[in-house]
């Protein structure tokens, strides 16, 4: 056993009492990372109706689906929902 440690425990040298909860950073809406589903979904969905491959396409839905997923709630009003799935 090292020396200057007990089993008793009143020698601890954490401080309970200094402990503060931790708070994530605010971000703005400019400071947030790019959507890249959102980038991925638009030229899947080109490059499907430019060389008709119905793979492409069925991607381009699956990358907006999750573009759409992924957004945060300040993003979401009914306008923008609705021009992401035309």
């Amino acid at each position: 056993m090292k020396e200057g440690t007990s089993s008793g425990g009143g020698s601890d040298p954490r401080q309970p009492s200094t402990a503060k909860q931790y708070a994530p950073p605010k971000l703005s809406a400019q400071d947030l990372p790019i959507d890249y589903a959102g980038f991925l979904a638009v030229v899947f969905g080109v490059l499907g109706v430019m060389l008709r491959y119905k793979v492409c396409s069925w991607i381009a839905i699956i990358f907006c689906a999750q573009s759409l997923v992924n957004m945060k709630n300040f993003e979401n009003d009914l306008k923008q929902l609705s021009m992401a799935f035309m």
